[in-house]
């Protein structure tokens, strides 16, 4: 299994960003995807869910309304559109699945958001 992150950078406050996380080795359409973030000096959180095939979503209170998760089965990755940034979003995002009760997580990518 491998999950690779990518789309992290600087943003301004206010500005958008989309992350986007390539999965391999395993069969993506049948598994629940969700992506996590961690600031530092804070511990991990979920942001947003999305089950097997992306009809069902979930989002943590804070990025509800702002932040919008998809994935593409034919391409075996999965999204997170995320808008209206304040600096409180600043945190390393990683994409993450459970398979065979192993959690499985991506190395991270950093969106930093300041002006």
């Amino acid at each position: 299994v491998q999950l690779v992150e990518s789309g992290g950078g600087l943003v301004r406050p206010g500005g958008s960003l989309r992350l986007s996380c390539a999965a391999s080795g395993f069969t993506f359409s049948s598994y629940a995807m969700s992506w996590y973030r961690q600031a530092p000096g804070s511990e991990r959180e979920l942001v947003a869910s999305i089950s097997s095939a992306g009809g069902s979503t979930n989002y943590a209170n804070s990025v509800k309304g702002r932040f919008t998760i998809s994935r593409d089965n034919t391409k075996n990755t999965v999204y997170l559109q995320m808008n209206s940034l304040p600096p409180e979003d600043t945190a390393v995002y990683s994409c993450s699945t459970w398979i065979g009760r192993v959690t499985y997580w991506g190395k991270g990518t950093l969106v930093t958001v300041s002006s």
